[in-house]
């Protein structure tokens, strides 16, 4: 007899396909009568041949464990059964969840192995996360970034944001939201923010989002958002919150009377990116600290909840949130204002002679464009510290000309203020004048807009209600009773 412990816990079996074995082999311990490779057994050696595939439609479900029990046995035999288990799994449809195959067996046809195998399977130690649940690991990865609908989207939002999602929806899992959440941390219009949203979205349909493509919706729309702000806000320490260099520059301008969410929206940003156990966020260096926090305090989770002590507490294990990366646009990622090359181009400026709107009409753009801030030196170039505003606006338009920046050193570099500045208007113009013509179109098909939505927030909440239900059960709470 082989002393063999398999990697696999294992139970009864009940598939009828045992009843098939030769009795010396169906009276053998049920360790190694492994349902997912049907072995036989000669009299007269140990060379193992795993049954036709047809077996495994009828075998019970495998529940992987953590941690790989070693064999005990030396013979070829024990090795060959570890080979064909591996096979197995790799023919069954996919393989088995949970389980890392490092050899493929044949695709087709029945599968057999004997003779001698010298490598061992793989159990993961760690699940993939809540992304795991949903079959396949998808080839593209996930993307997530959204826009504020406070005030008018602008070029900054553009340029720095927007424009960078349309290649990306054709290489990614996009998820795109209008995050009105975050609108409410500093005090708002209330009877602007619902038809502000509308907007928003439309926005993102007339610059060319695709909803074929993207998943769409609004972010108040799916309430996992804000009921996992409130789980992660419990877990992360108030000194992280204090060192956000945003909270610290709007709370000195919105005085003492500041509100709360103001401090912990980088929490409702941390909940809008791990719901979704994406790969990677499009964010502008201003966010980047954001994004820092948002890894940080996935790691903790993980770490604090996460792992074998949430498989010792009976859950799934393995990490609760996918930990993202950054990704930073080479060129226009940070937009200045208008009037200062030093400040970010923003909403919340008084001023709407700063910012250049999407919506703005081509004398509008032209005259702002004509009164924009610029300095005393001859000539335009890239890389002065001592000229901002020649920088934002040279980058502005190698953006929406789609010229190298060497193209446009070449093309600018001998001209005058005067001379610049209408070039720069004309090519804003032309370049959001589609964009202003398809959002007409959007606006005015109000059913259209509303289906995009209504479908996109279904599709996102089934996504991070899996990723809730996980956090929840991760914390130790009870799960809800079944309906």
């Amino acid at each position: 007899m082989i002393a063999l412990r398999t990697p696999f816990r294992l139970g009864a079996i009940q598939s009828p396909a045992t009843s098939l074995l030769p009795a010396s082999v169906a009276s053998t311990s049920p360790r190694i009568l492994n349902p997912v490779a049907r072995l036989l057994r000669s009299s007269h050696d140990q060379s193992l041949l795993l049954a036709s595939r047809p077996f495994l439609s009828s075998t019970p479900s495998i529940t992987p464990v953590t941690r790989h029990r070693p064999l005990t046995g030396k013979s070829d035999g024990c090795r060959t059964l570890c080979s064909s288990i591996r096979a197995a799994a790799s023919s069954a449809e996919g393989g088995i969840s949970g389980v890392s195959v490092a050899e493929a067996a044949p695709a087709k046809g029945d599968a057999s192995v004997a003779g001698k195998g010298t490598a061992e399977p793989t159990v993961a130690a760690e699940a993939s996360g809540s992304e795991a649940s949903e079959g396949k690991a998808a080839v593209r990865k996930r993307l997530v970034s959204g826009v504020q609908p406070t005030g008018s989207i602008h070029l900054g939002n553009y340029l720095g944001a927007i424009k960078n999602w349309i290649p990306l929806q054709d290489e990614c899992d996009t998820f795109l939201f209008v995050v009105d959440l975050h609108a409410i941390t500093l005090p708002h219009d209330v009877a602007d923010l619902s038809q502000a949203s509308r907007t928003a979205a439309a926005i993102y349909l007339a610059c060319g989002v695709d909803p074929a493509k993207a998943t769409v919706f609004v972010q108040s729309h799916v309430r996992a958002h804000a009921e996992l702000t409130w789980l992660l806000s419990c877990t992360t320490p108030i000194s992280w919150l204090n060192k956000m260099i945003q909270f610290k520059e709007k709370a000195r301008k919105a005085g003492e009377d500041v509100g709360s969410g103001l401090l912990t929206y980088p929490l409702l940003m941390a909940a809008d990116i791990l719901l979704y156990q994406c790969d990677v966020v499009p964010v502008g260096e201003d966010q980047r600290q954001h994004l820092e926090l948002t890894r940080d305090v996935a790691a903790r989770i993980n770490n604090l909840y996460g792992g074998r002590k949430w498989k010792k507490r009976g859950g799934r294990g393995g990490r609760v949130f996918k930990v993202p990366e950054a990704m930073i646009p080479p060129a226009g990622a940070r937009i200045m204002s208008l009037t200062d090359g030093t400040a970010k181009m923003s909403k919340s400026a008084p001023s709407d002679m700063s910012r250049i709107n999407l919506l703005d009409p081509p004398d509008v753009i032209a005259n702002k464009v004509k009164r924009c801030k610029t300095d005393s030196f001859t000539g335009m170039e890239f890389g002065n510290p001592e000229r901002p505003e020649c920088q934002n606006l040279m980058s502005i338009y190698q953006i929406v000309t789609g010229k190298s920046k060497e193209e446009v050193q070449q093309e600018v570099e001998p001209l005058s203020w005067g001379q610049f500045k209408p070039l720069l208007a004309d090519a804003l113009v032309a370049h959001l004048e589609p964009i202003q013509k398809r959002y007409k179109e959007v606006t005015a098909d109000a059913a259209y807009l509303d289906g995009v939505l209504a479908e996109g927030a279904a599709r996102a909440g089934e996504i991070a209600d899996r990723t809730l239900r996980d956090t929840y059960d991760a914390l130790g709470f009870m799960a809800p009773p079944r309906r």
